[in-house]
């Protein structure tokens, strides 16, 4: 079984490098676009399961690949960055550099914020549910911290070693079962739109 994840649409605050968290930003003209651009595909793999994070840039692009009345999951939502919460990205490395790789590297909680180990364990709850109730595929439609959770806790991957997913491209992990405790990766950041690494969560 294969567990798709796709990251929304690029928002106005990830043109603005601003990081999110749980606020919401409305997709961008482009960020419509890639999620336009990505239905075809995602149309074509045919889902058992669809379920997606219940924060507005991702509802908006379920909604843009024809899954507007997928079940939400509170689970799936991204990291809460507390008071960096809309903080611009290379103001915040400028500013405290240290502190800003540390939390890249899941090792650093910002105040008000959800620390990464507690991150982790719910996306791995709520995306482990998803593989139980499903005889296929699921597609989850989630955020660029979900992905690398995913990858951290599946894969083995440090956090701070993976590269950040452009918006509206998806990652490929396949498991043998729904409660294989690993999984192997098929495929990452794949999509119709050149890769943007500068992206922010």
């Amino acid at each position: 079984m294969r567990l798709v994840m796709v990251r929304h649409g690029e928002t106005t605050w990830n043109a603005e490098h601003r990081l999110q968290g749980h606020d919401n930003a409305p997709l961008s003209p482009r960020g419509i676009r890639q999620v336009e651009s990505f239905a075809s595909f995602a149309r074509a793999m045919a889902p058992d399961r669809v379920v997606v994070s219940d924060l507005g840039r991702t509802r908006q692009t379920a909604s843009l690949l024809g899954y507007g009345d997928a079940p939400l999951d509170p689970r799936l939502r991204e990291i809460d960055m507390g008071n960096w919460t809309g903080r611009i990205k290379h103001e915040l490395e400028a500013e405290r550099p240290h502190e800003y790789l540390a939390w890249r590297a899941g090792t650093f909680t910002p105040d008000s914020g959800e620390a990464w180990a507690d991150f982790c364990a719910r996306i791995v709850e709520g995306l482990r549910d998803c593989l139980k109730k499903c005889n296929g595929d699921t597609l989850a439609i989630v955020h660029g911290g979900v992905i690398r959770a995913a990858c951290h806790a599946f894969l083995g991957l440090p956090p701070s070693r993976v590269v950040p997913v452009t918006p509206g491209t998806a990652t490929i992990l396949s498991f043998d079962t729904a409660y294989a405790p690993t999984a192997r990766l098929e495929a990452y950041n794949i999509a119709a739109v050149a890769p943007d690494f500068d992206a922010p969560d």
